[in-house]
């Protein structure tokens, strides 16, 4: 498995075809005390950069931006019933979704854990 990270704070972890997409610990952070979470459908094609789900918490709603393109295979369903999955495991329990990569070139747009690190550090 490896693990990629955009500067809109997503993570990607892919296996094979397949890439699980949440937000980052930092980006959780930020965003405080998560209360909704709006994924996307299972069938959707999201392209690179789109708007693929919502996160809101008790300070403001964002977007978060699909980090690669692909097919929604799966969300995360505790989600709609625990959004704060998000706060407490962020990069583990708290995945939004995943999907069936169709462009493994996109991953070389993205950071890797080592980069992403300074990239915050320099925030």
């Amino acid at each position: 498995m490896s693990r990629y990270f955009t500067d809109e704070h997503e993570w990607v972890e892919v296996e094979g075809d397949t890439a699980t997409v949440g937000i980052t610990d930092y980006a959780q952070e930020q965003l405080g005390d998560i209360v909704f979470v709006e994924v996307p459908e299972v069938g959707s094609e999201l392209s690179q950069g789109d708007d693929a789900a919502v996160v809101e918490s008790v300070k403001a709603a964002s977007d978060v931006y699909a980090a690669v393109s692909g097919e929604v295979i799966e969300v995360n369903e505790a989600l709609e019933e625990e959004p704060g999955l998000v706060n407490s495991s962020a990069e583990e329990d708290g995945w939004f979704f995943r999907l069936t990569l169709s462009d493994k070139e996109e991953l070389t747009d993205l950071m890797d854990e080592q980069a992403y690190k300074a990239f915050v550090d320099g925030l």
